[in-house]
């Protein structure tokens, strides 16, 4: 009767402990399932910011969050150091993350450069031929999605300073010659200014150390106002470049609406929130249907023209209504 029993015991055990293993087994598959994304950023700053946040929203919105488990990031963030950058996007790619987001340009370019395989979702970035990630018959790699934009905009937001300021004529600008956006900026700014007899003065900076530096030199060329270029150096120096600018009671123009919130008076790009929001939401798409198809690298649907109230009181000027007020 002894042994019978503990044979009973014996085998309600074995129920028990497989019972065990089954529950942790499908615990484990269900983590497992749960996506990884990576998120590669360059540097720490407002402007991009607003896209990342735009990307997790669009995420979220499609039932993708770290808070409620549904989703798992791992952010990495270069501090604007390029060797940094290469490390921070090996270590994503051995984290096999499902995809990685990228913001900004340089983020994308360093991802597609490392991985053939994880689908690359960018940001705040230009379109790739404008990238020089284009091959030879003109195709973008086969794992860049997400949305970029294109430099046609600055025709329109050097004419928004002739709007504003209508006896401008002198533009000054700084732009560091290592960003290739920022160059081919620099380059339609001057055939544009050349074109509406604007005088542009022009200085190179190499970092955000020099450019107040820099910005006091162009000041003194007495500008009328200074365009703030799609650079990153000058991203990471808008409030140095701001307070220069204020204190010569020179206004700044650009053409990234994040900068309006950082003190430029005014500006005509895309929104930098809804360009990251417009990447998510076709992330979250990639990651519902679990490949690919359909997607493609798109251009940033929302375009508009963006003032500082506080600066134009600053400034004394009176910003009509096509502009959208835009509080620091």
């Amino acid at each position: 009767m002894i042994k019978k029993n503990e044979r009973l015991l014996s085998k309600v055990l074995v129920a028990l402990v497989a019972v065990l293993i089954s529950c942790n087994g499908s615990q484990t598959s269900q983590k497992n399932q749960v996506p990884k994304v990576g998120f590669l950023d360059l540097l720490e700053d407002a402007t991009l910011a607003q896209a990342k946040k735009g990307f997790f929203v669009a995420l979220k919105d499609s039932g993708y969050s770290a808070t409620d488990g549904t989703l798992e990031i791992i952010y990495r963030n270069a501090q604007g150091d390029q060797p940094t950058l290469l490390q921070a996007c090996d270590y994503l790619i051995s984290e096999n993350v499902d995809l990685i987001a990228t913001n900004p340009s340089l983020s994308t370019i360093t991802a597609v450069q490392r991985t053939k395989t994880i689908p690359v979702f960018m940001m705040v970035s230009p379109r790739p031929d404008i990238a020089k990630l284009t091959d030879q018959t003109g195709k973008a790699p086969a794992n860049l999605f997400g949305v970029y934009e294109t430099l046609d905009y600055i025709d329109t937001s050097i004419l928004l300073v002739r709007t504003v300021l209508p006896n401008c004529k002198t533009i000054g600008t700084i732009f560091n010659q290592s960003e290739p956006q920022s160059m081919d900026a620099l380059a339609l700014i001057e055939k544009r200014c050349g074109q509406l007899g604007i005088k542009l003065e022009k200085l190179p900076v190499n970092n955000s150390n020099e450019a107040q530096l820099v910005t006091a030199a162009l000041l003194d060329k007495k500008i009328d106002a200074f365009f703030a270029l799609p650079d990153n150096t000058v991203f990471s120096a808008m409030e140095v470049i701001v307070k220069s600018c204020d204190d010569a009671k020179v206004p700044v123009f650009t053409s990234e609406e994040g900068l309006v919130k950082r003190g430029a008076l005014a500006a005509f790009g895309t929104d930098m929130y809804q360009w990251g929001y417009q990447s998510g939401a076709q992330a979250a798409v990639f990651l519902k249907q679990g490949n690919t198809v359909g997607l493609q690298p798109e251009l940033a649907k929302v375009r508009r023209r963006v003032c500082n109230p506080v600066k134009a009181e600053f400034f004394g000027l009176v910003l009509d209504s096509s502009f959208v007020r835009v509080n620091p």
